[in-house]
């Protein structure tokens, strides 16, 4: 794809993501009497049998455009077409970590009013590896450990990663969660790169690009 045609792509479908995202929110959190639940779900059904009229395969996947820029926007914390994602959109400083930050409302609760600690290490996962690629050693999750200091609040978040060194195939990265409350979770990662690509690291590091989601 060109650069025209994934910016077309991107308004055509960003706006309808964002829509689902508001629909699956206030299906969570609505009291609506029961006709107008009815009413609602019927909708929603036509609207899935509009979109499935012309559909892919079970993955979206990572697109490639001829500017060589890469978007996952399957991805589950940073896609642009997937409603699940809050989503992150990572900002990488050369001086600095790497770092997101985002609105994190009732679909990702855990305990009440905390988010839950599965979705923290999500976007710790995340974090760390979109930091290990941006430093130039990507790789795939090998090992990651988290450490929960305090539970993280529904709300404001900020994630940050930075790759503390290389070993060979191996990436070390250490990040993140900030809430207003200060540090809720650390975390320390692996990223390996695998056998099949490592004849292609220095591509695949070259072909990172800040606005990828």
């Amino acid at each position: 794809m060109t650069p025209e045609q994934f910016d077309a792509e991107a308004a055509l479908f960003g706006p309808l993501t964002d829509s689902v995202r508001t629909l699956m929110e206030a299906t969570l959190m609505s009291e609506a009497e029961a006709d107008d639940v009815a009413r609602a779900r019927a909708l929603v059904d036509e609207a899935a049998a509009l979109l499935n009229t012309r559909r892919g395969g079970i993955a979206l996947g990572t697109r490639w455009g001829t500017d060589g820029i890469r978007r996952s926007w399957g991805n589950a914390v940073m896609g642009l077409r997937n409603p699940v994602a809050p989503p992150l959109e990572f900002t990488h400083d050369d001086d600095g970590p790497s770092w997101a930050e985002a609105e994190l409302g009732g679909l990702y609760e855990g305990p009440p009013g905390l988010v839950h600690g599965g979705v923290v290490a999500l976007l710790l996962d995340q974090a760390l590896g979109s930091a290990a690629f941006y430093a130039g050693s990507p790789g795939m999750t090998g090992t990651l450990t988290v450490r929960y200091r305090q539970g993280t609040k529904l709300g404001p978040v900020r994630v940050e990663a930075a790759l503390d060194r290389v070993e060979g195939v191996k990436s070390f990265v250490v990040g993140t969660v900030i809430t207003p409350d200060g540090v809720c979770a650390e975390a320390e990662g692996i990223f390996i790169l695998p056998r099949e690509v490592r004849h292609l690291a220095g591509e695949l590091a070259q072909s990172f690009h800040p606005g990828e989601g």
